[in-house]
C-alpha cells in the first residue's frame, strides 16, 4: 500500500474504488483497519481513501512530540489529498477523525466538498470545558506510558482491534493531537456551507448531546442516529451504518 513521506514523516494511506473521493479518519487509537467494513460499500460509488494517523497503525512514530499537533493532522490530510490527485474531496471520520474533518474544513474550505461527522464533538467554546477535556486526555497519554498498549483493551471497539507499534506515539497524540488549543471548530459550526450528515450510535451517551447541538448549528445538516450502536457505530451496526452513508453520498451526486 502507499506511504507519503510529509517532512519525514511516513504516513500510510490505502485506495480503493473509483469516483469522487471520500477521505475517512479514525478515531485516536484506532486506525484505517476500523472501517474495514465499509471499504466494499463505500469504495462501490467513491474512491475510498484510508489513512493512519502519526503515531498510529502503520504510519511513523515521530519522537519528537512537537510534532504532533492539529495544524500537523489537517496538513497530512491535505498531503494525502494532494498525494492522490484529490484537489476536492467528501471529508470524513470518528470521533477524532470527526474533529478533524471540521478542523481541516476550517482551514481548507474550498477543499471539501461534503462532511461526514460521525461519534464526533465539536470541541468547547468555555475554557472550563475544555480543560477538563485536555485533563482526561493527558490522563489517556500518562496511562498509555504506564500501562502500554494494553490500556486498550478495554477501550471501544475500533480501538480494541488496532494494531500499533507502541504506545508512546499514541501518548504523544493525545497530548499533541487529543487536546485542543481554542474554539474554533466550535464557532465554526454556523459557517458550514457543504453538505453534513451528523451520525452518532444510540448508545453512544458522551456524544449525544454534541451531536444535537451541531446538527441545529450546521445549516442544513443530516442528522443520523444509529440504533443500539455506540462510539463505533461503523463497527457496532455496520449494515445501518453503512445503509445512512451511502444514502446520504447518494444525494451528493
Amino acid at each position: 500500500m502507499p506511504i507519503l513521506n510529509r517532512n519525514g514523516v511516513k504516513l500510510y494511506y490505502e485506495v480503493h474504488g473509483s469516483g469522487p473521493t471520500l477521505l475517512m479518519s479514525h478515531g485516536f487509537s484506532a486506525t484505517s483497519a476500523m472501517w474495514s467494513g465499509q471499504i466494499e460499500a463505500l469504495s462501490a460509488t467513491h474512491r475510498l481513501v484510508l489513512w493512519d494517523m502519526r503515531g498510529h497503525g502503520q504510519s511513523d512514530y515521530p519522537d519528537d512530540p512537537a510534532a504532533y499537533s492539529e495544524d500537523e493532522t489537517v496538513a497530512d490530510m491535505a498531503a494525502i489529498l494532494d498525494a492522490v490527485g484529490a484537489p476536492t474531496a467528501i471529508i470524513g471520520g470518528l470521533s477524532l477523525g470527526g474533529y478533524m474533518s471540521l478542523a481541516f474544513y476550517a482551514r481548507h474550505p474550498e477543499r471539501a466538498t461534503a462532511l461526514l461527522i460521525i461519534d464526533t464533538g465539536p470541541g468547547f467554546k468555555q475554557d472550563s470545558g475544555r480543560a477538563a477535556w485536555n485533563e482526561r486526555s493527558l490522563g489517556t497519554a500518562a496511562r498509555l506510558e504506564a500501562e502500554g498498549l494494553e490500556q486498550l483493551s478495554g477501550a471501544s471497539a475500533e480501538r480494541r482491534q488496532s494494531k500499533h507499534r507502541n504506545a508512546q506515539g499514541l501518548a504523544h497524540a493525545a497530548r499533541g493531537m487529543l487536546t485542543q488549543r481554542d474554539a474554533t471548530v466550535i464557532h465554526l459550526l454556523p459557517d458550514i456551507k457543504v453538505p453534513t450528515m451528523v451520525l452518532v450510535g444510540s448508545r453512544d451517551t458522551p456524544f449525544l448531546a454534541a451531536t444535537d447541538y451541531m446538527a441545529a448549528k450546521i445549516p442544513g445538516a443530516t442528522k443520523i442516529i444509529i440504533d443500539d450502536a455506540g462510539h463505533a457505530a461503523n463497527i457496532d451496526q455496520p449494515a445501518a451504518f453503512n445503509a445512512a452513508v451511502t444514502k446520504f453520498l447518494a444525494t451528493l451526486n
